[in-house]
């Protein structure tokens, strides 16, 4: 996904997820309730929950943590969230998709439009560059389980799209509406996923300068730093020598 992957690449070469792991174990965990209470309790039934559970899994989140999610749908307990998209325009030109759960439409939506202005670019409408992307299924398994070529052949038998295989992992891009049958498919060959999950990929990503990059990287880390929001997506694409300097 362009300059989401990149983001998440400098991210953990930079050792940031240690520091982010009690957010991101709340933003799992809001995701699973979310999830629980629209559909049943069970991730068999649910492919939503089960897509969850396989994110919090992925990212180490234990057990209890999981079931007091999902228990909490079945209650009365916290706040009724409301899923919203944002769209804008990044640095350079680059298209940026958010992807929000909150409590507090208003508070969500200055937040996100004053990052946006923090960083010279812009909030749009909704709508205003989500024909840039495709909303496609993708299915993530590690590196280790297959060569690229295994992989390959296994995805398309399973009705897949696309596959990337890099050094850490083997991400399968599907049809939306294949997303479960293909995931079945690749899990009963090599597994359990790292992920599952509906996502947005850009059709032509695009590459801007270094200086536009990193304006872009740090709109993107306040962006996925905000307690409300679960996901961005960017279309840029960054230089090899910007991507090792902000590993740095």
């Amino acid at each position: 996904m362009a300059g989401h992957s990149q983001f998440k690449n400098i991210m953990h070469r930079k050792g940031r997820q240690d520091a982010m792991r009690s957010k991101l174990f709340s933003k799992l965990a809001r995701e699973i309730t979310v999830a629980a209470k629209m559909g049943a309790p069970d991730p068999n039934m649910n492919p939503r929950l089960r897509a969850a559970i396989l994110a919090a899994r992925a990212e180490n989140m234990p057990k209890d943590n999981i079931q007091r999610a999902i228990n909490k749908a079945s209650g009365n307990e916290g706040e009724n969230y409301e899923e919203i998209r944002y769209e804008g325009y990044g640095p350079g030109g680059a298209a940026i998709i958010v992807e929000a759960m909150t409590d507090n439409r208003n508070r969500t939506a200055s937040d996100i439009r004053s990052y946006f202005t923090k960083s010279g670019g812009n909030l749009a409408e909704t709508g205003a560059v989500s024909f840039m992307f495709d909303r496609v299924g993708l299915v993530e398994f590690p590196a280790g389980v297959a060569d690229a070529d295994t992989m390959l052949e296994a995805a398309i038998e399973a009705g897949a799209d696309d596959v990337v295989s890099g050094e850490e992992s083997h991400e399968i891009y599907c049809d939306q509406g294949s997303l479960n049958e293909v995931t079945k498919a690749l899990e009963d060959r090599f597994g359990e996923p790292k992920a599952s999950k509906l996502v947005w990929k850009p059709q032509t990503p695009v590459a801007v300068d270094d200086e536009s990059g990193e304006k872009l990287m740090r709109l993107m880390e306040s962006l996925e730093e905000h307690d409300d929001v679960q996901n961005v997506y960017g279309n840029f694409e960054l230089s090899d020598a910007l991507m090792q300097k902000m590993a740095g």
